[in-house]
């Protein structure tokens, strides 16, 4: 009597990203991620039963780390083996929100686009995203939006210019948020460098809207956070050029030239100052960030007057009066 054939079981397919979209998502060229692969080896990924390489959510999310790093200035040759952990601690970067084995977490959106709003709140991705606040455009967000806490500022624009920075700027000073994600069908390379500059991560808007939670996660794993500047100004200046001239050819009892240096570290700080609240901006952005640097060089400024003071006091060298 012929045995029964056995069932079969349907075959699992790997799942992930092609290359061409993980290239997209990390912000890479894929040509660079070709290149990467075939002489550094970054990647150790599934094939699907075609041939083709696939990529996790996890991997896209190194190479995105890889990225930042590259840019930074460190060799691809160098960190080419790092695991995510390592990539985070040398990027200065965030920790990643969904750490390997740990449940996913839900990211939290501020959204500048009716349309994507609507669509991500129809579907399920991975990580979740809960969308906090939305508007209909990235005009009038900060007005809209402000106040809002939320990982990530999502912005999505048919056609983006550089006309549209400082808008995403204030959108940015007016929230509470970690990390801001630029989505464009239409952008010049030269306005997609300036917004990477500016800490956003830019690409063009996927097909899917599940690919979104990808590349808030991926932005929202390496998002830098710089340390903030001086809040206030800083104190007037108490040594004005001739009196650090006048301490600079004081004789002094310790064998080395420190009173000489201190007048000209004061004098190019001084001068820094004036020039940063002088500096022609290109638009309010720019100009926040000039003062934020005339506040740190005045900062720096009066510390470096109290270390002249106390040099002054204990080698005898003559002070101006009143100080």
């Amino acid at each position: 009597m012929p045995k029964p054939e056995q069932e079969q079981k349907p075959e699992t397919k790997p799942t992930g990203y092609r290359s061409g979209v993980a290239a997209r998502l990390a912000g890479l060229p894929v040509e660079t991620l070709r290149v990467w692969e075939r002489r550094y080896g970054v990647s150790d990924v599934d094939r699907s039963p075609h041939g083709q390489r696939l990529y996790s959510a996890d991997q896209v999310r190194r190479l995105g780390l890889l990225k930042r790093v590259v840019d930074q200035g460190h060799a691809i040759g160098t960190v080419a083996r790092l695991d995510a952990d390592e990539l985070i601690a040398l990027a200065g970067a965030a920790p990643s929100p969904t750490p390997s084995g740990a449940a996913t977490q839900t990211l939290t959106l501020a959204v500048a686009g009716a349309a994507l709003a609507r669509r991500l709140s129809a579907i399920r991705t991975s990580p979740g995203l809960d969308i906090v606040a939305s508007c209909a455009q990235l005009e009038g967000a900060a007005e809209a939006m402000a106040g809002v806490t939320a990982d990530v500022l999502l912005i999505e624009s048919s056609e983006m210019s550089a006309d549209a920075l400082p808008q995403i700027q204030a959108a940015r000073r007016a929230m509470q948020v970690r990390t801001v994600v630029v989505l464009y069908r239409f952008c010049d390379s030269a306005t997609v460098r300036r917004l990477r500059e500016h800490g956003c991560l830019v690409a063009r808007a996927p097909s899917d809207p599940a690919e979104v939670a990808v590349l808030c996660g991926t932005a929202l794993t390496g998002a830098a956070r710089p340390p903030p500047g001086p809040a206030t100004a800083a104190a007037p200046r108490r040594l004005d050029d001739q009196a650090l001239a006048a301490l600079a050819a004081s004789s002094s009892s310790i064998n080395c030239e420190c009173p000489r240096h201190l007048a000209d570290i004061l004098t190019m700080l001084a001068s820094f100052e004036r020039y940063s609240l002088q500096c022609q901006t290109r638009n309010a952005a720019d100009a926040a960030l000039h003062e934020d640097l005339a506040r740190s060089a005045g900062h720096a400024r009066v510390m470096m007057e109290q270390a002249l003071e106390r040099l002054a006091y204990a080698e005898g060298l003559p002070l101006p009066d009143g100080f």
